[in-house]
């Protein structure tokens, strides 16, 4: 069976962008710019505080989207379809009822990124209770929950470039910085 290619998280983004990061790893300089820009990892690290975490952001910004059954960090996810969030819905009928479960995955690599990386990946997910394709309304409703949504997203995935590249982990531990 043959391997497939690694993700390129960058595809989408202007050539001379995209080009810029990657100068930027070889010359070793994207690790201490985005250490810069985020200088601490979050406190969020049990599957418990990642589902508090969650229904505090849909409680503030989607009121009247159904309520997440379960939320976890999971470490297969990355591996086994390069996804890193997952949003599933699923509808069984008990009885006379129809009763909708949903659950949203998050990454294990999210457990030690910067909050602005995990609320990134957070409201992704979220949004995808009220939109289910990534088209215009997705995006508009991401933006709305996060502002700062697309540069987030582009941060999050220079990051992930770095770290495909060989790069290591920058953010370990509680608050502290390796």
């Amino acid at each position: 069976m043959r391997q497939k290619p690694p993700p390129n998280y960058l595809a989408g983004y202007p050539v001379a962008l995209t080009a810029k990061m990657r100068q930027l790893i070889e010359q070793d300089r994207l690790a201490d710019l985005l250490l810069q820009k985020y200088p601490l990892a979050h406190d969020v690290r049990t599957d418990k505080a990642l589902y508090d975490y969650v229904l505090e952001i849909k409680k503030q910004n989607l009121r009247n989207a159904g309520q997440p059954s379960k939320v976890a960090f999971d470490s297969k996810l990355h591996v086994i379809s390069n996804a890193l969030g997952m949003h599933t819905s699923i509808s069984r009928v008990h009885g006379a009822n129809l009763k909708a479960k949903c659950e949203i995955r998050i990454a294990t690599v999210f457990r030690e990124t910067p909050l602005e990386f995990l609320r990134m990946i957070v409201v992704h997910e979220l949004a995808h209770m009220k939109e289910r394709e990534h088209d215009k309304a997705f995006y508009q409703l991401c933006t709305h929950i996060e502002p700062n949504y697309a540069q987030l997203e582009f941060d999050l995935r220079v990051y992930l470039t770095y770290l495909d590249a060989g790069g290591t982990r920058l953010w370990g531990g509680v608050g502290t910085v390796l």
